[in-house]
């Protein structure tokens, strides 16, 4: 069957247009293989502009695009892309080659993807999209902040793009819901805000989905840690130490909770509990469990409390929270406290003490009348480790302590720092300069370790023991 017979079965185009004969579709469609790749970001001209504004709307008056989600997205790109070629054949302008391909691109992207957006998600080193309105579109690449001269065509263009977004997942945002979470088809975690919330127009964030899943071996390459702190990291995920990964947004909090996961043993059954599911958990028997909101009445809402409850009845091996926000604080230390040891989750702090703080707050959040002497012995008991990570000014990432909880001193909870990050200044390039180095003092729990079966190297605790 011919293209044109096949496109009017599918009624994709406007019966008329093909009756009057004013469109000239061939009768073979492009192969697969000739689908457009993605393009080196060019600024179309204010004339380029303008022509790609009349293109879209003549598409628009050629195709049936309310019919375009019912077929497969690689055939209905096929089928605008043909369009579009006719169309700018039939027109004066004389455009090269790169031009068109690209014009045609952001017009496939405006009807089926994110628009201006669909060139940055190619992009691997990026991490981080913000919008901060339809002319200012900044990324995070390296660790560092750039604007990038992608823009919308104004704020309607972009309110498009995050409808968009938020309905493909069963969401919706509107000016009684000018807040939304949401996230992509490839794992990207998004967060979209619009008037009146936002007073200078729709706003939104996008934290990419690495595709390549690091391991503590290539955040040893990249500096995040040394070699010896990585085979003690190792060790402790052996050992079913229960471990709290503390530092602020984007210091890579998953990507370590994710490599350290590598080394849990493939017997035993992790149950993962997220609002939003980032987490790459390389096992082989895992179940990934997703919060979910309210509905438009306000109500099915389950919160990441309500997930922790039920996964104590789903017979966990290891319990591991993507990040501890709220009241299911108290729960997770009650399953770190009653046999599901090796547990691992993230929070946001600055340094390890004030994390034990936030923890406590926490608790009380879960609505429990608790001493505080009662609070700090659940959590010295429940927390092995507390590993701290920040984000550097020069855009790097590093681990810079590690500390384990000893236990309780009269109403205190007992702390030691076992490897830690020394800044010793910057250099003339504006990277930071430091080095890594043991305390000297050996954890507690290396007995235990020794005791399951996991070889310990002593010489990593000498000090000092840098880089």
């Amino acid at each position: 069957m011919g293209l044109k017979s096949r496109i009017q079965n599918l009624g994709l185009y406007k019966s008329d247009l093909i009756q009057e004969g004013t469109l000239n579709i061939p009768q073979d469609p492009i192969k697969s293989e000739e689908i457009l790749p993605a393009l080196p970001i060019k600024i179309l001209s204010d004339v380029e502009l303008d022509f790609k504004q009349s293109l879209h709307t003549k598409l628009l008056d050629t195709l049936d695009l309310s019919l375009i989600s019912g077929i497969e997205e690689k055939e209905a790109r096929r089928q605008i892309q043909l369009v579009l070629q006719r169309l700018l054949d039939s027109q004066s302008l004389p455009l090269n080659t790169q031009t068109r391909l690209q014009i045609i691109k952001e017009i496939e992207d405006d009807v089926l993807g994110l628009g201006p957006l669909e060139a940055l998600l190619y992009d691997p080193n990026i991490s981080d999209i913000l919008v901060n309105g339809f002319n200012k579109v900044y990324v995070e690449r390296f660790g560092k902040l750039e604007l990038t001269p992608i823009k919308f065509n104004d704020n309607n263009h972009l309110k498009k793009i995050i409808d968009r977004i938020v309905t493909r997942v069963g969401r919706r945002i509107d000016e009684s819901s000018p807040m939304v979470d949401a996230r992509l088809q490839d794992g990207s975690r998004v967060n979209a805000i619009i008037p009146p919330l936002a007073i200078d127009g729709p706003s939104l964030s996008i934290r990419r989905f690495l595709v390549d899943k690091m391991t503590l071996d290539d955040l040893v390459v990249r500096d995040e840690l040394t070699d010896y702190m990585a085979e003690f990291l190792k060790g402790v995920a052996k050992a079913k130490l229960n471990i709290l990964i503390s530092g602020g947004t984007g210091s890579g909090k998953t990507t370590l909770l994710n490599a350290i996961s590598n080394f849990i043993p493939n017997n035993e059954r992790i149950i993962t509990l997220e609002d939003s599911a980032e987490l790459q958990l390389q096992l082989p028997h895992v179940l990934r469990l997703e919060t979910r909101p309210a509905n438009i009445e306000g109500r099915g809402e389950v919160t990441l409390r309500d997930l922790v409850r039920n996964a104590l009845r789903m017979r966990p091996d290891r319990i591991i929270v993507g990040e501890v926000r709220s009241g299911e604080a108290f729960d997770m230390l009650q399953a770190m406290n009653t046999g599901h040891e090796g547990s691992l989750a993230t929070i946001h702090g600055n340094n390890p003490r004030d994390v034990l703080s936030r923890l406590e707050n926490m608790i009380s959040m879960a609505g429990l009348d608790m001493p505080v002497k009662a609070m700090r012995a659940q959590i010295a008991s429940a927390i092995h480790l507390v590993i701290q990570l920040n984000r550097l000014e020069d855009g790097s990432r590093r681990i810079v302590s590690i500390q384990e909880i000893e236990g309780m001193e009269g109403e205190i909870i007992s702390t030691s720092e076992i490897f830690k990050y020394t800044r010793s200044g910057v250099d003339e390039a504006g990277n930071v300069l430091g080095q890594y180095s043991a305390t000297g003092l050996v954890p507690k729990h290396v007995s235990d370790m020794k005791k399951k079966g996991i070889k310990v190297d002593m010489s990593i605790f000498d000090h000092p023991h840098c880089q």
